[in-house]
């Protein structure tokens, strides 16, 4: 289940090392770019709306095998693109495939929790998004660089994987059983349970600049690379997302153990920090300088990543699992696409180079509130602590 949630946000990635050949065969602009990657998110985020809890009343199996068989589709029509349009088409039943997906899989990790290993969903979740990210951008970037065909053979690779993650759906037991509702569940609504809050809105400034971040990587890191710091390589484009997001990966697995809430301060300080050192580097012109800011904010990335989905899957009660995984999946896609399109629009009205600066920025005061937000939180903690003992 690990392995599919990791080949589905792989599959998401690869086109990010291709949108500068499209954008050089089809002669779009920025703003068109930033656009196909965000339509994406907004397949995503109608899917999670729709059928987000959908697994907590069909049960794991089904949701699964119909996001998969949607992925397939996707991956055909990415491989047969000739225009944006038919980009943009896949794009949209993609978002939606892993909309469904992520949810049914996160939903399923929990299921299969052993009661020895709690705290493992949350690791698996966190980290699971960050690595396929990384080995679908790296790999894609390799593949455009050095492989044939390089708008079809990535896409002729994940329809295998995908296939190989249908088999296995199959075969595996139902770890959900059936419940009445699961018409109603089709229903859009955006809810936060009320016993949920005082965990959840501390975590939500520092997931938004977190996938911000992400997405201005994914979208826009190709053309800051060639553009602004002068490295024409295709691969660079994949090298700077494995550098965010294969850092956070790392990181995850590495603060595996800690407490989710003694990671959410420092990681946005470390977010903003990395952001800043980034900044600097393409001010300056210095690519060493913006790959070390990379890293840092890629550190503050994956502990940010841990603390806020590893707060999700603490609070969850399992009859609520899917339907707060979805929640989840909105606060953090809502930050990775809205951004991305402003920065495509501001790109296109500004220019590269002010558009870029002024995203980082945002971003920089994004984690800042993040941080004070905790603070606050730890302090208020403290007083409630102190209080019996006066």
């Amino acid at each position: 289940m690990a392995a599919i949630y990791v080949l589905f946000q792989a599959a998401s990635s690869a086109p990010s090392p291709l949108y500068g050949i499209y954008q050089q065969q089809w002669h779009f602009t920025a703003w068109v770019l930033t656009v196909v990657f965000a339509l994406y998110v907004v397949g995503l985020l109608g899917s999670l709306l729709v059928v987000g809890a959908l697994s907590d009343h069909l049960g794991r199996r089904p949701v699964l095998a119909a996001a998969i068989g949607l992925e397939l589709v996707a991956l055909v029509l990415f491989y047969a693109a000739g225009d944006v349009l038919v980009l943009s088409v896949a794009r949209v039943l993609q978002g939606i495939a892993t909309g469904a997906a992520v949810t049914a899989l996160s939903a399923t990790l929990a299921d299969l929790e052993p009661p020895h290993a709690r705290g493992r969903t949350g690791v698996v979740t966190s980290a699971a998004p960050l690595t396929g990210l990384a080995l679908g951008a790296l790999g894609s970037g390799v593949l455009v660089e050095f492989g044939p065909a390089p708008t079809r053979l990535v896409y002729a690779l994940l329809f295998g994987g995908m296939t190989l993650a249908a088999v296995v759906v199959a075969l595996i037991p139902e770890t959900s059983p059936r419940r009445p509702g699961a018409a109603a569940s089709l229903r859009p609504r955006v809810a936060m349970p009320a016993y949920l809050r005082a965990d959840i809105v501390p975590v939500v400034p520092a997931m938004i600049a977190g996938w911000a971040l992400a997405a201005m990587y994914l979208s826009l890191g190709p053309s800051v690379a060639a553009q602004l710091l002068g490295l024409r390589s295709h691969l660079v484009g994949g090298v700077l997302v494995t550098l965010l997001a294969g850092t956070g990966a790392l990181v995850i697995f590495l603060l595996r153990s800690r407490p989710a809430s003694s990671l959410l301060a420092p990681s946005s300080a470390l977010l903003g920090l990395g952001t800043l050192i980034s900044l600097a580097g393409i001010i300056k012109d210095l690519a060493w300088l913006s790959a070390v800011g990379t890293v840092v904010a890629g550190i503050g990335f994956g502990a940010s990543v841990l603390a806020t989905f590893g707060t999700f899957a603490r609070v969850a009660k399992p009859h609520e699992r899917s339907a707060v995984f979805a929640l989840a999946n909105i606060i953090a896609y809502l930050g990775n696409s809205v951004p991305s399109v402003l920065g495509g629009i501001a790109v296109t009205a500004l220019g590269l180079r002010t558009a870029t600066e002024g995203y980082a920025l945002a971003i920089v005061v994004i984690t800042a509130a993040a941080l004070v937000l905790r603070l606050n939180q730890i302090r208020a903690e403290h007083r409630a602590v102190m209080a019996p003992c006066r």
